[in-house]
């Protein structure tokens, strides 16, 4: 299998949508065959479009999202209805459209102490998702958005690679820019997921994306698609 899947889109709609409608096919499958299906989101600008782009979706093709088990990437550390929130965008576009049961949704409390929250974080993953053979929670299906810098969660390219290195399954971060205070999936979990889906958006991002395909890369999109054996990176940037 190809390491990375490049799916190439007109314009930001078009990326959504066809994100969309690949993600609620494996959705439906899970339901059909009763099992749960875990995911962790992203935040960003194209994950509005994608969010709206899902709940239209479940809508029109009557997909419910009951076996869904939402986790996040990683969160600002600021209250949950803040509009820096990762959580209070999918909180307003899909969780509450959908109506998404509250036992479903295991939110970054990152209203709390970073390290409170990455203690809570890690102790509900732990309890939903099942390990893979290195100890490691197996999540389903990891969204993540690319920055102009290449970052991806709150995983950025100045950190030590000590930190790189670190094998908790959530920490703190300070990021390089604002709001500084964030908690985020570290690479273990990231690079354990059965499925990784890169939502790459938007002008700016064009030396990003090529330097993170670049075999000598070195962004932390690079550095996770050489941890994986494959990932699908959806785009409307050029690359040529």
């Amino acid at each position: 299998m190809n390491p990375v899947e490049l799916l190439s889109f007109p314009d930001e709609p078009a990326l959504a949508h066809a994100a969309a409608e690949a993600w609620l096919e494996k959705i439906a499958a899970a339901h059909l065959h009763g099992t749960a299906h875990c995911v962790a989101l992203a935040g960003g600008r194209v994950a509005r479009s994608f969010f709206s782009a899902v709940a239209e979706g479940s809508r029109a093709r009557g997909v419910s999202l009951s076996s869904v088990h939402f986790f996040w990437g990683d969160e600002r550390c600021v209250p949950p209805h803040d509009a820096e929130s990762n959580y209070a965008a999918a909180r307003q576009l899909l969780l509450q459209p959908l109506g998404i049961a509250a036992e479903k949704i295991h939110r970054l409390a990152g209203e709390k102490s970073s390290d409170e929250a990455v203690r809570e974080a890690a102790a509900e993953l732990r309890r939903l998702v099942p390990a893979g053979a290195n100890g490691v929670p197996v999540l389903d299906l990891v969204f993540l958005g690319l920055g102009e810098d290449g970052h991806v969660a709150s995983l950025f390219p100045e950190e030590p690679e000590e930190l790189n290195s670190a094998p908790e399954l959530f920490r703190p971060v300070t990021a390089p820019k604002p709001p500084p205070h964030r908690i985020t999936l570290g690479y273990p979990v990231l690079a354990a997921a059965r499925e990784v889906w890169v939502l790459a958006s938007g002008r700016g991002k064009e030396e990003a994306l090529k330097k993170s395909l670049a075999t000598d890369g070195c962004t932390p999109l690079a550095r996770l698609l050489r941890l994986r054996a494959h990932t699908r990176i959806f785009t409307d940037v050029s690359v040529s």
